[in-house]
């Protein structure tokens, strides 16, 4: 069985210099990636930056009493914890860790392991 890793990336020294807007959603770039942010109550999340549907920015879009993230083209909703879509359609949103520490906010992205043979 194996264990996932990730290789950590610092984001921002802290919450407050997050690019979030009035619905606490933003955009950032990394690791070449363009990534969604969301912050729900004292709760932050990471996910892809377009809805896996339609492309829609989800930054665009906000977040639901649930903690579901919404899409602003056509309203599919996307748990920020998995992933999943709660509106049935059977679209699945990329999601990536993100940890608050002492000294920044970080994202993680799992690292590769290669087989050998």
């Amino acid at each position: 069985m194996s264990t996932l890793t990730f290789k950590w990336y610092k984001i921002a020294d802290g919450v407050a210099e997050l690019p979030l807007n009035k619905e606490g959603l933003g955009e950032c770039d990394v690791n070449g990636k363009r990534l969604c942010l969301a912050l729900q109550g004292e709760r932050l999340y990471a996910c892809a930056s377009k809805c896996p549907h339609a492309g829609g920015v989800l930054a665009d879009g906000y977040v639901d009493a649930l903690g579901n993230i919404v899409c602003p083209l056509h309203r599919y909703k996307f748990n920020l914890t998995n992933g999943r879509n709660v509106t049935g359609e059977g679209y699945f949103l990329r999601t990536y860790p993100i940890e608050v520490r002492p000294d920044g906010v970080y994202v993680g992205f799992e690292e590769k392991k290669w087989l050998h043979w």
